[in-house]
């Protein structure tokens, strides 16, 4: 249909592309971290009336819907959403060249609006037009699905086909915001769109305006392991793309034995950054020679608070949704008042669980909360090193939520949803525990809200930031974490949290790990919570007063602003 965009083209615009966003949970539009980050950017640049405009892909059959048998074997089924519901289809069309053929590709928008009237577009890239070949129809279906020719169909739709896409809309745009590599072949677009006078140039392969591409492009890289950078065979390539560019020019910028979209956007982006401080670091030991600074993580204030905190927040901060930093001033609230809005959100999730899986959870007992993806590194059965030692300690007093998915080819991350049913049933009648199915964002902000503690136990340094922990904190609840992504900078041990092993400076070493949480958890932590009340309610403060009011997406993006986008 006519949709009209004049509103936003008439001003120079900052272009945020990201595989995927995810502004509300019955959308399937994203899979987790990634996603969910890229939501709270847009809302906060909505909020705070940032000039931008967003790029992403459509997904309708979204991630994966999540089933899971009596032993936690994990069945991935289509998640699918009707856009209709939420979107605005327009009419405008581009073409992008995909295994000779040509693709077009529509889109979708929706409007992201703030209370603030501040309003942002995210363009909702659709291959799924009559037009286009069975084949290509399936291209933008499902997110992080198919093989590696997939998702390199994926990535020339999103990069380039977004980038044609936003200017046959007429938008004028000063910054590409690449979040993450997989948006990265748009620089090969604007490559082909910036070249010198011919004249001025006596070598052909120096015809491309190298300079202001890298001034138009800024890249926030979230990987700090190699195996999550994107990469193909030239062979591939040059079989789905053809020559976008010349080969040898690609191979200049990508890498000369496959195209590597993170070493592409690397070597062509103004502005380089990590996700927290410790992974500013991480990811200059993994590509050495880069300038690459640290914009540490944030989350969406407003939409990471449950409702009996934003009440108390209302009544004693106002103005805080829009202005986090004054949560500072948390001491204003009552001990009791805030004891109140943490049981009303932590009954609220025990109710959810005992609906959902007649686990029998209680209102009383000390309630850890672990819920992210499923894979490996995260060591989601770190708490089940050493069974007998947790269930002497713990036995009738702890109780625990578990959630996550595990993508459908990481068969480790899918064991370990198995070994947690497998525990859960072996301990059922000494300590409860629950894995709550298809971990979406309207249940992270039950968990975050509802249990006493939030459990994170990443093997460093593999914890780019995280970001759960910050809508935790937002809700009162405090951290029990290794030191690894942003958890170094809001850790202040006994105050706003507790730490998980040694130092960030020392080695990592697992069992050290597993003796730390437990001697933590049994010496210290359960012990405030059952007996010393008044000390609990201070650190919860302390979470909100120390880690929400620095760890939030406005404080970010203002960053983003003045070190990335006015440079």
């Amino acid at each position: 249909m006519k949709y009209s965009l004049d509103a936003f083209i008439k001003d120079p615009k900052i272009a945020y592309f990201s595989m995927e966003i995810g502004v509300r949970s019955d959308m399937a539009t994203y899979s987790g971290g990634l996603g969910v980050l890229a939501g709270d950017t847009i809302k906060s640049t909505a909020d705070l009336k940032l000039p931008v405009v967003a790029v992403t892909l459509l997904t309708k059959k979204g991630y994966f819907r999540q089933e899971l048998d009596a032993y936690g074997r994990q069945t991935e089924l289509p998640d699918e959403f009707d856009p209709q519901r939420f979107m605005i289809q327009l009419d405008e069309r581009v073409t992008v060249r995909i295994e000779g053929r040509d693709v077009l590709i529509g889109a979708w928008v929706y409007l992201v609006e703030s209370a603030t009237s501040g309003k942002v577009p995210i363009f909702f890239l659709d291959a799924d037009l009559a037009e286009n070949a069975p084949q290509d129809r399936e291209i933008t279906h499902c997110l992080y699905g198919g093989d590696n020719d997939y998702r390199l169909k994926q990535e020339i739709v999103l990069g380039i086909g977004g980038t044609r896409m936003l200017e046959e809309l007429g938008f004028q745009i000063r910054k590409y915001h690449m979040n993450e590599g997989h948006s990265s072949l748009l620089i090969l677009e604007l490559l082909k769109r910036y070249k010198k006078d011919i004249e001025e140039v006596w070598d052909e392969n120096l015809v491309w305006d190298i300079e202001k591409v890298r001034s138009l492009c800024v890249f926030t890289t979230h990987t700090p392991v190699a195996a999550g950078h994107d990469k193909f065979s030239y062979e591939t390539v040059q079989r789905i793309m053809g020559d976008i560019i010349p080969l040898n020019a690609v191979k200049e910028f990508a890498g000369k034995d496959s195209l590597n979209l993170t070493l592409l956007a690397l070597n062509l982006s103004n502005y380089i950054n990590g996700v927290a401080k410790k992974h500013g670091e991480v990811s200059k030991g993994m590509f050495p020679g880069y300038a690459i600074n640290a914009i540490t993580n944030g989350v969406h204030s407003f939409t990471w608070t449950c409702e009996s905190f934003k009440r108390i927040y209302d009544k004693y901060l106002p103005g805080w949704a829009n202005e986090p930093e004054i949560f500072v001033r948390v001491g204003r609230i009552p001990d009791n008042e805030l004891w109140e809005a943490h049981m009303e959100a932590k009954k609220q999730l025990v109710d959810y669980i005992n609906r959902e899986t007649q686990a029998g959870m209680n209102y009383d007992t000390f309630t850890i909360g672990f819920a992210r993806r499923a894979t490996a590194y995260k060591r989601a059965d770190l708490l089940f090193s050493d069974i007998d030692r947790l269930t002497r300690m713990a036995e009738g007093r702890l109780q625990i939520v578990y959630a996550g998915k595990a993508h459908p080819h990481d068969e480790s991350g899918k064991q370990l949803i198995q070994r947690i049913y497998e525990v859960k049933d072996r301990l059922k009648d000494k300590i409860r525990i629950v894995f709550l199915k298809n971990y979406n964002m309207d249940i992270a902000l039950k968990i975050t809200s509802g249990v006493d503690v939030w459990l994170n136990t990443p093997l460093r340094p593999l914890e780019a930031s995280g970001t759960s922990g910050m809508k935790a904190a937002h809700n009162g609840v405090p951290n029990f974490s290794v030191l690894d992504g942003w958890w170094i900078e809001g850790h202040i041990e006994g105050y706003s949290g507790w730490a998980i092993g040694p130092s960030p400076d020392v080695p990592a070493d697992p069992a050290r790990d597993a003796d730390d949480l437990y001697n933590k958890l049994e010496n210290i932590i359960m012990p405030m919570f059952y007996s010393e009340k008044h000390l609990w309610v201070r650190i919860m403060q302390n979470a909100i007063g120390k880690n929400a009011y620095y760890f939030n997406s406005h404080r970010m993006m203002r960053r983003y602003v003045t070190e990335a986008y006015i440079r």
